[in-house]
């Protein structure tokens, strides 16, 4: 049993999206700074804190609707990635780094879901 978020398999992963997103939105065009870059970040930022906060919830429904907000900012990056790529802002080598960080943390996710929902103690 964890005894805080940082200990949740799902949350380090997306943690490390993170900040792999600001690393490579660094060198992302100025114009940009208000744009995609912080969409991106914001999306990406908001995956680990949504489980963060959803790790606190006590009942089954909350839990599941902070966690479902985390898988949403996932799939808005995972476009973020295909546009950054696309615009040139990253190679793709970083892209796939970007997409492999994403899909790792995506399914550590999902399976710490489905572990909630099958948890006969949290109630709905």
């Amino acid at each position: 049993m964890t005894r805080t978020f940082e200990e949740v398999g799902a949350w380090q992963k997306s943690h490390e999206f993170v900040l792999m997103v600001y690393n490579a939105t660094k060198s992302f065009p100025d114009f940009e700074r208000f744009g995609l870059c912080s969409q991106f970040q914001r999306a990406a930022v908001s995956i680990a804190a949504n489980i963060a906060e959803g790790y606190k919830k006590i009942s089954k429904a909350d839990k599941l609707r902070f966690f479902n907000i985390s898988q949403g900012s996932m799939e808005e990056c995972r476009y973020y990635c295909i546009l950054s790529k696309d615009l040139g802002y990253i190679d793709e080598m970083t892209f796939s780094q970007l997409q492999n960080a994403l899909n790792s943390a995506s399914y550590m996710l999902n399976a710490y879901i489905n572990s909630i929902v099958d948890n006969k103690g949290i109630t709905d």
